[in-house]
Order: structure tokens, then C-alpha cells, then sequence
């Protein structure tokens, strides 16, 4: 989980709530995260930028 996700306060007390969010941590460090396969295009120019920006402006039409 991304931390900027974290947008809420919250109060871990006693000894059993920081064992049980400690442990979450520590799991959530160790957990296997699949790679994500992204589509890149790289944009060289400023009327490579304009024409995309352009597309992009009428597929939100």
C-alpha cells in the first residue's frame, strides 16, 4: 500500500493492537509484489506534445 493512500489518523494502544499492526507491517514488507507492465511513448519536441495532447483532447471528446 502506497503511503500516500494514508489519509486518516488513527491510534494503535496497548500491547495486542502494536503486536497486531507491527505484524501487518512486517507482512505487508515481506509480500511478494508482481510486476506491472506499463505502455510507454516517449515524446521528443514540443509538436510531438502538441499532436498528442490533441489526441488526447478529441478521444476525451
Amino acid at each position: 500500500m502506497a503511503t500516500s493512500s494514508i489519509t486518516k489518523n488513527f491510534v494503535v494502544s496497548g500491547d495486542r493492537q502494536a503486536e497486531i499492526f507491527a505484524n501487518a507491517i512486517e507482512a505487508s514488507a515481506n509480500s511478494d509484489t508482481p510486476p506491472i507492465r506499463v505502455s510507454v511513448t516517449e515524446l521528443h519536441g514540443t509538436e510531438a506534445i502538441k499532436k498528442f495532447l490533441e489526441r488526447r483532447k478529441k478521444a476525451g471528446d
